[in-house]
């Protein structure tokens, strides 16, 4: 798709948004203001066709989930599936989770996370991939985006879209399901496969947010993320950041786990997921890892399309075949 072609498209949706939703106006009184996050979904929407429509069925689904903080009523939630339109729907075959990261991000094709060049890269091996865009995610309008439930509601979402995809397709075998996530999307991956063994053969979790308390030593707006997903109490409550943290549920792993780390990452690190990773060793439970050393593109260094990421990458798909038999 040439530069020109995307510019027309964003016009296009951006009349249809306005036009649709009428002109709204911040508070100040001063012009229009549209929802850019909706937006930009929008657009993205058009760029995972154009971008896997060769190789995958693409479509988009809705489901439902626990209500958000504050409602009786459940949650519309939002999901991708990515079908291989080589796949022998006569034969049983594997299912990828695979979850973004965030907090409040999306289910996007570019950027230094690589969704499409990834979520091709499942496709080509044989693999469905369905991927939620949980509570919390950005393009669903404000409320959605408020209802971020941080190391809470949003893991049993990704479950949700897992169990949608296998009711929903009779060819997936929910004996061959994995979970794929890096940073906060490693958090729910972790979350997942500890809480929820039955339903994952195996996970990956790269650069995972996974000990909250060590987080919040380094990062601002950890009391405040806290804060939203539990209540105002919780901001400060030791007790509610163990009970969201990966590592203080180590011991209940049961099922193969692969965890990658870069030691330069500002944005997850090296500390947090060592506390994982002591925590698992601690426990005695199998499971394998490895922590790059200083290795470029810093929390993004095995998602871009330097040499080392596309190793690094090879190195989740051969655990993942293991264990999924794609």
């Amino acid at each position: 798709m040439t530069a020109l072609t995307r510019i027309a498209i964003c016009l296009f949706l951006l009349l249809i948004s306005v036009s649709a939703q009428g002109p709204k106006f911040p508070s100040g009184g001063e012009g229009p203001e549209v929802d850019l996050d909706h937006l930009a979904k929008l657009t993205d929407d058009v760029l995972w066709r154009q971008e896997l429509d060769s190789i995958a069925e693409v479509r988009t689904f809705r489901y439902t989930g626990a209500p958000a903080r504050g409602s009786a009523n459940s949650l519309i939630l939002y999901a991708y599936s990515y079908i291989p339109r080589k796949l022998d729907r006569s034969k049983k075959s594997p299912l990828i989770v695979l979850v973004h990261g965030g907090v409040h991000s999306n289910h996007m094709t570019g950027g230094p996370a690589n969704a499409a060049n990834i979520v091709r890269e499942l496709i080509e091996q044989g693999y469905t991939v369905v991927a939620p865009d949980y509570r919390g995610s950005t393009g669903y309008g404000e409320a959605y985006k408020q209802a971020l439930d941080y190391g809470g509601k949003e893991n049993d979402d990704a479950l949700g879209a897992r169990d949608w995809m296998i009711q929903r397709y009779p060819f997936l075998d929910p004996a061959r399901v994995g979970i794929v996530g890096w940073s906060h999307g490693g958090m729910i991956a972790l979350f997942n496969v500890l809480f929820h063994p039955e339903a994952y053969a195996c996970a990956y979790a790269g650069a995972p947010v996974s000990d909250l308390i060590e987080r919040k030593r380094y990062l601002k707006s950890m009391t405040q993320t806290m804060a939203d997903s539990a209540g105002p109490d919780a901001a400060n409550d030791a007790e509610e950041y163990k009970k969201r943290s990966a590592a203080t549920h180590a011991a209940k792993l049961e099922r193969p786990l692969l965890v990658h780390a870069n030691t330069s990452d500002s944005t997850v690190r090296i500390s947090e997921v060592e506390h994982l990773i002591a925590a698992l060793q601690a426990s005695s439970k199998p499971f394998e890892h490895k922590i790059y050393q200083k290795a470029p593109g810093g929390h993004h260094f095995n998602r871009i399309d330097t040499q080392l990421a596309l190793d690094s990458r090879t190195e989740i798909y051969i655990f993942l075949k293991r264990y999924l038999k794609p």
